[in-house]
């Protein structure tokens, strides 16, 4: 039998019924998965030290995600209506009163970091000045982070803060009903917290076989995405897959000609094991080969972040 392969357009015009849209975060797996892969890959890295110490943050993530609750809205209140209706992000990250309990699960995560080992002097120095720092920083800092101001964020605390803005926001994505997210119409968006994806998956098993999904960097949603299609500017045309002789075909780095940006995007059928934020941050070989080719990451990683913005 000859199957014929469908073109992005086809796809699209498909019913939409036929692919699952949106996939939501496991509490149990989603956090735990991510660490042990960090491990994983931290095996004979250059820098492993740094992949370790990442997966001792995802670790107190999980410890944290599997008793933290958070506020939540009503299906009934108007901010959840008026999502459904404008199809707009349903918890946006942005634009919205951040609850300050993400400052104290800051505090825990700092805790469970210090407390597993290994923590440098220059690094436990960083981590006392977050405990200490005052929530009106905090707050400054968390927007900085999540819109994307460069200039704005520290490079060297911004992966803890975004850790305990991921604890918050993932633990709202798990509680969800994926039936109330809306169709979003932001390219590259998040329909969920409208936040950026990191990178993406070609899934395999089940209603997902074969389909690529972008993970969001902040809740960890995933949602379907034609392939051979710029996730950031939505073009079709000019897209390629750039790869590191010798490094197997699970992980390429996704090009576009029409931006000039790059996403990665991994294989599951290559390697079942892959987690699209872990073998993002573990491929900084892949990186920069982009960069001497010329192209931007369409968004940084949630654990690494640029010095300057003109690094993305």
């Amino acid at each position: 039998m000859i199957q014929r392969i469908l073109q992005p357009g086809e796809i699209e015009a498909l019913d939409r019924t036929a692919i699952p849209r949106v996939s939501l975060p496991e509490r149990s797996t989603v956090f735990a998965n991510r660490a042990a892969r960090l491990r994983k890959l931290a095996d004979h890295h250059p820098v492993s030290g740094y992949l370790r110490l990442m997966a001792s943050l995802v670790d107190a993530q999980h410890q944290m995600l599997e008793r933290f609750a958070g506020s939540m809205p009503a299906r009934e209140t108007m901010p959840m209506q008026e999502a459904q209706a404008h199809s707009m992000p349903i918890l946006p990250a942005l634009g919205r009163p951040r609850d300050a309990v993400w400052c104290g699960v800051l505090r825990e995560l700092i805790d469970r970091v210090d407390a597993a080992g290994d923590v440098t002097p220059a690094l436990g120095k960083l981590l006392d000045a977050l405990r200490t720092m005052p929530e009106a920083e905090l707050e400054a800092a968390a927007d900085a982070v999540l819109d994307l101001r460069f200039e704005q964020i520290d490079a060297a605390a911004a992966p803890f803060i975004m850790a305990a803005l991921q604890v918050v926001w993932t633990d709202a994505a798990c509680r969800l009903d994926v039936r109330d997210v809306p169709y979003v119409e932001l390219p590259g968006g998040c329909p969920v917290c409208g936040s950026l994806p990191v990178a993406s998956i070609v899934r395999i098993g089940g209603a997902y076989h074969g389909y690529r999904y972008l993970q969001c960097g902040l809740c960890a949603t995933e949602w379907h995405m034609v392939r051979v299609k710029c996730s950031h500017c939505d073009s079709t045309k000019g897209i390629a897959y750039h790869g590191i002789e010798g490094a197997g075909e699970a992980l390429k780095a996704e090009s576009c000609d029409t931006c000039g940006t790059y996403r990665k995007i991994g294989y599951q059928e290559k390697d079942y094991d892959i987690e699209p934020l872990a073998d993002d941050l573990a491929s900084l070989a892949l990186d920069l080969l982009m960069s001497e080719a010329g192209y931007r990451r369409a968004a940084p990683n949630p654990l690494l972040w640029p010095l300057a913005a003109d690094d993305e």
